[in-house]
């Protein structure tokens, strides 16, 4: 810095980039950007936000194109040149990507429950009453009823389930998810139905089953219609009557808006008939949609899709974010709306505030950008 040589213009420019792509905050990459109008064009030039962004989650390399309003592509003139510019592409690129990473970095702080409406489980022991539906209330009991889910009894302690739930949107990052098991305070001590362990699947439905998945919980299991692009490690459980937390290592993107909670082993029998059961009361994702600013769809069974960007819509959710950052980070979503059993799945989606933050990025500028 004594001597102002600036390294970007004297040094070969892969080894600039590989100086740059070791900046991990996306506010940093933005920042490098506003530095000159070399730096400037450097930043964009070489795509390090969209570096940095697959770094992070590898899954956005599966991105087929990205789309913005008034935004006209080759293939959406139909056949019909662009008039955009390969600097006009690669500075939207840039944009987006710095974009994505700012929602997922800043929204995340403020998280809310993510499950829109449970899809299926793999086995049910009486559908409807003891349906997949009900583990979307808090409480265990509803109008002095159990509310809970029940697999069906088995012989092998060893014999897994699956739930399947949709998420509130297509494009979710997931910090967290949380379990409760069924105390079964009916029945003669009480047992409790927990699971040995559990394991966390996301992802989106098969192309050729997109239509075939209702907004109805159904009796049937549903894991053959999904592909699963993101799978956790193992956590164990503990036979208590609690809502219990399994904080994922980092922040996962869900792209598709599908969780497959898979429980493990079974410890419990059930004492008249000998066999053991899995039972639920209450199912929590903790993370934050990114629609409607993001959004996304799948264009072809290897999962490539298309990533939709409104920069209007995303400048108005930062703005909430901003003007609600007094807010408790997890919204109370039953002083909302209680999800009530099979009436509770009728109530429409809530979906807290989020907030917004606009990226601005002008090449013909003479001041730096102001990227916060």
């Amino acid at each position: 810095m004594e001597t102002g040589i600036d390294f970007v213009q004297s040094l070969q420019s892969d080894m600039s980039v590989n100086i740059l792509a070791c900046l991990n905050d996306p506010a940093d990459v933005v920042h490098a950007g506003s530095v000159s109008r070399l730096w400037h064009h450097f930043v964009i030039t070489n795509g390090l936000s969209k570096q940095l962004c697959l770094r992070r989650f590898p899954q956005l390399s599966r991105i087929a194109r990205i789309t913005e309003p008034d935004w006209i592509t080759t293939e959406e003139a139909n056949g019909v040149g662009s008039n955009n510019t390969s600097w006009d592409i690669l500075k939207r690129d840039h944009n987006v990507y710095a974009s994505l990473l700012q929602a997922i970095t800043t929204l995340n702080s403020s998280q809310s429950e993510c499950i829109g409406y449970a899809v299926s489980a793999s086995s049910t022991d009486r559908f409807p009453s003891e349906s997949i539906v009900n583990t979307l209330t808090t409480r265990d009991r509803y109008l002095n009823r159990p509310s809970y889910w029940s697999s069906k009894g088995h012989a092998d302690p060893d014999a897994s389930e699956t739930l399947i739930y949709k998420l509130k949107a297509d494009l979710c990052v997931i910090t967290e998810i949380n379990v409760q098991p069924f105390e079964a305070y009916f029945q003669t001590g009480e047992p409790i139905y927990s699971a040995k362990s559990v394991r966390f699947r996301l992802g989106h439905p098969k192309i050729s089953y997109e239509n075939d998945i209702l907004q109805v919980p159904q009796e049937q299991p549903a894991d053959d219609k999904f592909i699963w692009t993101y799978t956790s490690e193992v956590y164990p459980m503990v036979q208590e009557n609690r809502l219990q937390q399994f904080k994922l290592p980092e922040p996962v993107l869900c792209i598709g808006g599908y969780l497959q909670i898979e429980l493990l082993g079974r410890v419990q029998r059930q004492q008249g008939d000998d066999l053991f059961y899995i039972c639920v009361c209450h199912v929590k994702a903790l993370g934050r949609p990114l629609c409607p600013a993001f959004d996304i769809e799948i264009l072809d069974p290897s999962g490539k899709f298309m990533l939709r960007y409104n920069p209007e819509v995303f400048r108005w959710m930062l703005q909430s974010f901003s003007e609600d950052s007094n807010m408790s980070p997890v919204s109370s979503e039953e002083e909302v709306v209680e999800h009530v059993g099979l009436m509770g799945f009728l109530v429409g989606d809530y979906h807290p505030g989020i907030e917004v933050m606009e990226w601005d990025d002008d090449d013909e500028m003479d001041d730096p950008v102001q990227p916060y």
